[in-house]
């Protein structure tokens, strides 16, 4: 049985080696992140294509041609924030980002280490079940305390401005949403953060697993020294970019939703009535607009900031000589 010194040891160290691989994912892919906001707002500039449509007898324009929207790529935005906004824009909402994901990154990994400590009393040890409840707990509390900093980080990344123009910076955000909102304006989204629970549960699910499969593998019992910690890394790595990919194709439109609740001055007004709306005016797909940018931002992010904190955890904790 740990003694409070070193539960209270162990929380730290859960604390240091989360906040430091959620910041090292944060900057690699910050630039990303905006472009997947964009994709996802509803202010996102469609590209009109015309189809010729015959009509016998009339020779009139709109008899013609038939308009219809596209969804611009990943490829084209990145394009249009560069030419339009300049390369700075890439790192719109870094500032909250950092100011957020340590603690945010910190506090989840601590919550979610003491609550497997939990319910491994009450349930089987370090099975699914335990996994899915410390995983919903650990994020209902960190979603909890900072909707109000990723609240401002995406009105940040949705601010469009002229290249050369001045640009909000975190506390003037952070202001302008208090004076003409109040304090209920830090906390839009956060229902869709809730429904995003079920994103971070399956991703735990699935690394656990793939964790404990990668443990009792062959080659990690017969490997040694470096290369069985080398092997372990890389597997870890591999472990968390597959469970964030599963977790992310099937929980993706939460994502959206959240979005637009955040945006200002919208129609949006709740989980349920934006889900609605969005179906109703853009079609099933809108709900994965932006869904490849998430990809290649969240998996190797996922990756860095797992492994990055397994590391550090194997690194600092003690172990048997």
């Amino acid at each position: 049985m740990a003694t409070g010194t070193q539960q209270k040891e162990n929380t730290l160290l859960h604390l240091f080696a989360g906040g430091c691989g959620g910041t090292v994912g944060a900057i690699v892919t910050c630039p990303l992140e905006v472009i997947k906001t964009r994709l996802q707002s509803s202010r996102l500039a469609l590209r009109t294509l015309y189809y010729p449509q015959v009509h016998l007898g009339t020779i009139s324009g709109a008899g013609m041609v038939r308009p219809t929207s596209v969804t611009p790529g990943l490829l084209q935005v990145l394009k249009s924030i560069l030419e339009k906004e300049g390369p700075k824009s890439l790192f719109r909402g870094l500032g909250p980002n950092l100011v957020g994901v340590a603690p945010s990154r910190a506090v989840y990994f601590a919550c979610y280490s003491k609550a497997k400590e939990q319910f491994n009393g009450i349930f089987v040890p370090d099975g699914n079940v335990v996994h899915i409840f410390s995983a919903g707990s650990a994020a209902f509390i960190t979603n909890s305390l900072m909707n109000p900093i990723w609240m401002v980080k995406t009105r940040m990344q949705l601010e469009r401005k002229v290249r050369g123009s001045k640009q909000m910076n975190t506390l003037q955000c952070a202001r302008h949403v208090y004076q003409t909102e109040g304090i209920r304006g830090f906390y839009r989204g956060l229902t869709a953060s809730y429904a995003g629970i079920s994103e971070t549960v399956i991703c735990f699910a699935i690394y656990e697993s793939l964790k404990k499969y990668l443990k009792d593998a062959p080659l990690a019992r017969s490997t040694n020294g470096t290369e069985k910690n080398s092997t372990n890394f890389f597997g870890l790595m591999a472990a968390a970019a597959v469970s964030k990919g599963c977790a992310s194709c099937i929980a993706y439109p939460h994502e959206v939703i959240r979005t637009r609740l955040r945006e200002e001055g919208t129609k949006y007004k709740s989980f349920v009535q934006t889900a609605r709306l969005v179906f109703r005016e853009e079609g099933y797909l809108a709900f994965y607009r932006g869904l490849f940018a998430q990809l290649i931002r969240q998996i190797p992010n996922t990756a860095i900031v797992l492994s990055t904190y397994e590391l550090i955890v194997y690194l600092l904790e003690d172990h048997p000589q």
